[in-house]
């Protein structure tokens, strides 16, 4: 026999979507084993693999703790599927030497932020957190009563405030980097109150209402911790000596607070603060990003296009699909981006005069419509020369969609009379479910001609992928904030290359795309900066 139970990993078990074996029992046909052999089985992913229509199944992923015979186990092995377990622990935290002036300020309450300054404070940095928006609760309301009247709060939005823009969302944890540290903090999101499936699922989400009840986990844990919060304080200045690098931070246009340690997690809409940076000369770059709409369809439509005769099984949630085209005729990709099952398309302002779209889903995915945001690639060539020529880029295209109605009503269209270039008009089988409300306009009259251009040919194409797509949807603008339009230069040591002190972090800083990049990103981020300092006297090493 083995020396005691072995612990493996089998990797792509099909199930059927009407087997009613268990896992175990599965395991044990699959490579001959007596089910008292298996201690133990787990799933470590679970996936959906849609590719054949005729023959859809689950696909796992496994952790089985077995108790056979070392030939047995050699056996085994020799499976290619077939590995032993590796647990992957969270690396120890390394402190510097270097002392810290007062505390690690942390700019921006959004994933990145809300990592970074969990990170610090449970090792005893004791970190402070500035946010120019509202706390969760106030927060939920202002952007309630801006979708039911069209008033924007422009500190308090889609945007703004605790959680970031994330916070109204499909809550995506789906990311491409391939980072270790990923496992630990989806273990600790759901620690703070994200529904266990994220650990399993190929594709997790955790839904706008599941993200607030994590939200609300993880400041509960920073304040145990030690870190403070304060809301509705926007730093509105940096104080940078040539030599020292970074001193302090303005907030609020009149109050200092000396740090030489800050995280600048700011999140893609922080105009004002791009526009700070560049007045201090911290060294910024345009960068490419993508402009173009949303486009909503009725959810049982996608589930057919995907799943076929399986569209309503109960093993089966509401399909979702990823989209691309290369537009030869233009050079151009054109691609569907951050699309919302069971979803609604929401008003995402925050700034007087300026329209965006965004989409997000309850955790459920149950409304019965899909979104998705329906994109053409933008060069730092499309736009003026300087690090800021694509934010006004931004600003030039929500402003011509603002107005349309100038109240937040979004111009919107059929795919249909966009492709047949007739009257636009809002005539489909749905209730659409943008607030406060769609005005019927041209949309190529919004957008630049590349980007309409490029649109048409990308919805001519995925007709033929997804049939209906292109002839039953709804598209509304303008969806321009899917990335930040800037980059704030860093070296590898995390700091910026030419302000010492500066952690440039997260999506805001062009460093991520999306909640779950941007919260590894605070977290190493933070790592870098305990990595140069040590604990701040009178504080403790809380944990690692």
């Amino acid at each position: 026999m083995a020396a005691k139970p072995t612990e493996i990993r089998i990797n792509n078990l099909r199930v059927g979507l009407d087997s009613r074996h268990s896992l175990v029992q599965i395991v044990g046909k699959k490579y001959h084993l007596p089910e008292k052999a298996l201690r133990q089985v787990e799933v470590v992913r679970k996936a959906v693999d849609a590719r054949r229509k005729s023959n859809i199944c689950l696909v796992y992923h496994v952790k089985a703790t077995v108790d056979v015979p070392t030939g047995v186990l050699q056996k085994l092995l020799r499976d290619p599927q077939v590995t032993l377990w590796e647990e992957k622990p969270e690396p120890p935290a390394v402190f510097g030497t270097e002392k810290l002036q007062g505390r690690p300020v942390v700019i921006g309450l959004g994933p990145a932020g809300l990592v970074a300054t969990l990170e610090l404070a449970r090792h005893g940095y004791a970190p402070l957190v500035v946010e120019r928006g509202r706390d969760l609760s106030h927060r939920v309301k202002d952007v309630e009563q801006f979708w039911k009247t069209g008033k924007l709060d422009p500190v308090s939005n889609v945007q703004f405030g605790a959680g970031g823009a994330g916070t109204f969302s499909d809550g995506k944890l789906t990311t491409r980097v391939n980072d270790p540290i990923m496992g630990h903090l989806l273990r600790t999101f759901v620690e703070a109150g994200a529904p266990k499936e994220i650990l399993t699922e190929q594709k997790p989400h955790v839904g706008t209402d599941k993200l607030r009840l994590m939200v609300t986990g993880l400041i509960s844990r920073i304040k145990k911790a030690g870190g403070q919060i304060r809301y509705e304080t926007q730093v509105t200045d940096f104080r940078v000596d040539p030599e020292q690098g970074l001193t302090a931070v303005e907030l609020n246009g009149k109050e200092w607070v000396d740090t030489n340690g800050v995280i600048l997690a700011c999140g893609h809409s922080a105009r004002d603060t791009y526009e700070t940076l560049l007045k201090r000369s911290v060294h910024l770059e345009a960068k490419a990003f993508a402009v173009g709409v949303r486009i909503e369809h009725e959810q049982a439509l996608i589930n057919r296009a995907q799943y076929g005769k399986f569209a309503n099984h109960p093993q089966l949630g509401a399909a979702d699909y990823a989209l691309i085209f290369h537009d030869k005729e233009t050079g151009r990709a054109v691609y569907s981006f951050c699309m919302c099952p069971g979803g609604q398309v929401v008003a995402s302002a925050s700034e007087q005069g300026g329209l965006v779209v965004n989409g997000m889903s309850p955790f459920k995915r149950d409304t019965g419509l899909a979104n998705s945001a329906l994109v053409v690639s933008v060069d730092p060539g499309d736009f003026p020369a300087g690090p800021l020529g694509g934010m006004e880029f931004q600003r030039k295209y929500e402003h011509l969609a603002w107005k349309v109605s100038r109240d937040y009503r979004a111009p919107a269209q059929t795919s249909r009379s966009f492709l047949e270039r007739t009257a636009p008009d809002l005539k489909v089988k749905f209730r659409p479910s943008y607030r406060p409300g769609l005005v019927p306009a041209d949309l190529r009259k919004i957008l630049p001609d590349f980007v309409t251009e490029s649109l048409e040919h990308g919805l001519r194409d995925f007709e033929r992928k997804l049939p209906g797509f292109s002839t039953q949807g709804l598209m509304i603008g303008v969806e321009t904030r899917t990335s930040a339009p800037v980059r704030i230069l860093r070296g590898e040591d995390g700091q910026s290359v030419n302000c010492r002190g500066l952690y440039p972090t997260g999506e805001g800083a062009g460093y991520a795309g999306g909640i779950m990049s941007a919260a590894m990103d605070g977290y190493h981020q933070a790592r870098r900066l305990m990595g140069r300092f040590g604990v701040p006297v009178g504080s403790q090493k809380a944990e690692g």
